[in-house]
């Protein structure tokens, strides 16, 4: 039997993504309820999907018997007094990243949901993307051998708005880093362990709203690997190329289009198990490269198939609420480091 769906924020990514590519293809979903505080948009999402109940309140949809699992794809500063009253009203919660605006705020949340025994997801959903998920199975199986290195970029356009909450930092938590940076940490971390420490810069380089719409930051990993992410408001569409970089002892992966809302995006790898030893030339004319072959995955339908399978059978989502509140850490570490101009390590 299908889980019933209901989502807190009905418009933005919700309406373009997820309820159409995600609860309404996935075979073990089911969109029950929608709710938004704009009613005019509520009402044209309800009609679009089928004409399922709307409402303009998170009390009105929390009371609906048939939405067992809540996705919340709100403005940051919402997410947790909307997980609370989800939780408290016994649903199962998948929330966007950033999940709270703090870290004190997200493990309020946590202790709420272990009380409740209601499971907890994180929308870090291009963890799910065929390439990603191909490359970790590499990286698992020591490919690349000991990782050294890699880089994520995610960069838009995102002129000054009114009413984009992602421009006013008490509303969205911060700008570019926060929004895109942090799926590019959590992609990093995927192949170099958790993050140890950062060293940040952030400006407002192009745009005069109070988020930053530029953002550099390098990272130390556990592993001891070391990592590079730029991401920026201020660049065209068509200029950036959302490029994940890795490197390691026995060579690199380079993935270009594959961060992002997409499935697609090309991956050219080029790995040798024989080193050899030291060329002074440094002959790289002519390199062995060759394509990775993926599988294509819808991320929203993934990550919505996967949650729904965790409450069916009472197990952890793949992307836990716990990496939720890791990636805040990280994110509280990065902004201090960049307010502060110094190297900041992520406790």
């Amino acid at each position: 039997m299908a889980v019933g769906w209901g989502v807190i924020g009905a418009g933005g990514i919700a309406m373009r993504r997820t309820i159409p590519e995600g609860i309404m293809a996935a075979p073990n979903a089911e969109l029950t309820a929608v709710m938004d505080v704009d009613e005019r948009r509520v009402l044209a999402v309800s009609e679009k999907f089928g004409g399922v109940p709307h409402f303009t309140s998170e009390e009105e949809l929390l009371a609906h018997p048939d939405a067992q699992a809540v996705y919340i794809a709100t403005p940051t500063n919402a997410h947790a007094a909307q997980c609370l009253a989800s939780i408290e009203a016994g649903k199962h919660v998948l929330v966007e990243k950033p999940v709270a605006m703090s870290v004190k705020e997200a493990q309020e949340v946590r202790a709420a949901a272990a009380s409740k025994g209601v499971k907890l997801g994180t929308g870090f959903m291009m963890r799910h993307h065929g390439a990603h998920r191909k490359l970790a199975q590499m990286a698992a199986y020591d490919a690349f051998g000991k990782m050294v290195m890699g880089r994520a970029q995610l960069s838009c356009w995102y002129p000054p708005m009114e009413g984009a909450w992602r421009q006013d930092p008490e509303i969205g938590g911060g700008g570019c880093f926060i929004d895109m940076g942090n799926h590019c940490v959590d992609l990093l971390e995927t192949f170099l362990g958790k993050t140890s420490e950062v060293s940040a810069f952030s400006a407002n380089l192009v745009h005069d709203y109070r988020s930053e719409d530029s953002a550099a930051v390098i990272l130390r990993f556990e592993s001891g690997g070391l990592g590079i992410v730029d991401t920026f408001f201020n660049i065209p569409d068509a200029a950036s190329k959302n490029v994940l970089e890795l490197y390691g002892l026995n060579g690199s992966a380079r993935c270009e289009g594959t961060i992002g809302q997409d499935p697609d995006g090309a991956v050219r790898l080029s790995i040798s198990e024989q080193v050899g030893g030291y060329d002074a030339q440094q002959v790289r004319a002519g390199a062995q490269e060759r394509e990775l072959e993926y599988e294509k995955v819808n991320t929203y339908r993934a990550e919505i198939e996967d949650f729904s399978e965790a409450i069916e059978r009472d197990r952890e989502p793949a992307v836990p609420y716990d990496d939720g509140i890791w990636s805040m850490r990280v994110c509280e570490a990065v902004y201090r480091s960049a307010r502060e101009g110094c190297a900041v390590k992520v406790q």
